[in-house]
């Protein structure tokens, strides 16, 4: 297959030239600029609010001027990853892309899928000559990725549609009715450091090759989180060997499980093999706890330099707090529908050390907003205990199913009639812009769907060209079977 043969073709050659626009979050520009200039090249009434969201409007089609106005939504902003020896500018390169087999994949960046595929597919839906749709408005948001800004920042009468299709899901096949809300919790040990007592021996203790993912969708699956790991090791040896804490780091998107950690750690010279024969017993006993899903973790001690400490009683607090504080599911929805569904959780996300302060950043999520705060002030409590200074920030709403929704209902009747089988009706333990779309429209009729991507927001993402196919086809049918009014 050559780029020429992707199909449908109007949707790639949309998603090759949004790859031309460097678009990075709180960045959009250019893009907004490009989007403004489709619309005006198109003859379609274009705005854009004070945010930087992009509506462009499009009138129904003849025959279907009675037909409920549709809101198509996609985020104009990407992901910017690269391999650590690759030479490029996100904020000025275009994606070079490649196709592999049934996926198309970029060159050492991420591709930019998540969510340009979606843009493509509602740029293309404005171009079409030959679609059959009532009203539609196509709506470009900003700042999806690192904080929901522009989804935030829409006023309520920006829109004028009676329902919403999102098209940033990742999973040909699943309709998404429900997301989770979620915050972040931040907390922040202050300190000056000291000399070591003499006579300390500094070693480098370091966990790496963990598989990581996604701190919603990936919560439930028996992953270790590396903070939690080495914080273990920590807990241990403090009072046993005297430890000193120099420093720790570990973890870095706060909507990711850390996979790699390093911490300096001082202790008496006579205790140095007492730490090196606990931390090989250490390494057995948690490779055996996961040896199904973590079959690449790579522990490792050295040697290291001296250096200054934290005071022992900071310390103390820090690996005591990082001890208790909540990780993983704290529950799981309790609906029937949706009863495999975790429902709420926190993540231990990062470790931050620098010369005056530790800062940890942990990120709760729910699907119920009443559990989020409770998980949400749990979080909070443990940290208190341990004297840190707390801020919690980036609220976003869960979005609620609605068990009476007719375009769920318009989506999979067309799903069944195209492919002969039944799509996943689903919620997930994410965030979507849809949570803050219930909150400013709480009547607007949404679903979530899209074509498979993964690795995203990763050098290794990649689309799976024969879904996008899929997703076109599905939501022509489903723009041809909108209600009336």
């Amino acid at each position: 297959m050559n780029k020429s043969e992707l199909k449908p073709s109007c949707v790639f050659e949309q998603f090759a030239r949004i790859n031309e626009i460097p678009r990075p979050s709180k960045h959009e520009g250019r893009m907004i600029e490009f989007l403004k200039e489709f619309g005006k090249a198109n003859n379609l009434d274009t705005k854009v609010d004070e945010t930087g969201n992009v509506l462009i409007s499009k009138p129904a089609t003849p025959g279907y001027e009675n037909r409920r106005t549709v809101v198509l939504q996609s985020h104009m902003d990407m992901v910017c990853e690269k391999l650590v020896d690759l030479d490029f500018d996100f904020h000025k390169d275009a994606i070079q892309t490649y196709i592999d087999g049934e996926w198309l994949k970029a060159k050492g960046t991420t591709l930019g899928a998540d969510d340009g595929i979606g843009v493509a597919i509602e740029l293309a839906i404005l171009e079409s000559k030959d679609i059959e749709h009532g009203p539609i408005e196509c709506l470009f948001t900003v700042d999806e990725e690192t904080g929901l800004t522009g989804a935030m920042g829409m006023k309520g009468d920006f829109l004028s549609g009676e329902m919403l299709i999102n098209l940033d899901s990742e999973d040909e096949g699943q309709i998404f009715v429900s997301c989770a809300g979620g915050m972040t919790t931040d907390a922040t040990f202050t300190f000056t450091k000291e000399d070591a007592p003499s006579g300390y021996f500094f070693a480098k203790i370091s966990l790496k090759g963990l598989v990581g993912g996604h701190s919603g969708d990936d919560i439930n699956k028996k992953r270790a989180n590396a903070i939690k790991v080495l914080t273990r090791f920590l807990y241990k040896q403090q009072n046993k060997l005297d430890l000193r804490l120099a420093s720790f780091n570990a973890g870095k998107l706060h909507n990711a499980i850390p996979r790699d950690g390093v911490a300096i750690v001082a202790v008496p010279q006579d205790k140095k093999e007492d730490l090196r024969a606990d931390w090989n017993v250490f390494m057995s006993e948690v490779e055996d706890e996961f040896h199904v899903t973590e079959k690449a973790m790579d522990f490792a001690m050295s040697s290291a330099g001296a250096e200054r400490v934290m005071p022992l009683e900071v310390s103390q607090r820090i690996i005591r707090a990082l001890q208790a504080v909540d990780n993983g599911i704290f529950a799981m929805c309790q609906d029937e529908a949706l009863a495999w569904m975790v429902e709420t959780s926190n993540n231990v996300a990062s470790v931050v050390t620098t010369e005056t302060t530790v800062k940890v950043v942990a990120s709760q999520r729910s699907n119920v907003m009443s559990n989020l705060e409770n998980q949400a002030n749990t979080i909070k409590a443990t940290f208190e205990l341990a004297d840190a200074e707390i801020k919690q920030k980036d609220p976003y709403p869960a979005w609620k199913m609605n068990p009476d929704s007719k375009l769920t209902k318009a989506v999979v009747e067309s799903y069944k009639k195209l492919f002969n089988k039944e799509p996943k009706v689903l919620g997930i333990h994410a965030g979507l812009e849809c949570g803050l779309f219930s909150e400013k429209y709480p009547n607007l009729d949404m679903v979530s769907f899209g074509p498979t991507l993964r690795g995203v927001h990763s050098p290794d993402e990649r689309l799976h060209i024969p879904t996008v196919q899929m997703v076109w086809d599905h939501l022509l049918e489903i723009l041809k079977n909108i209600p009336a009014k």
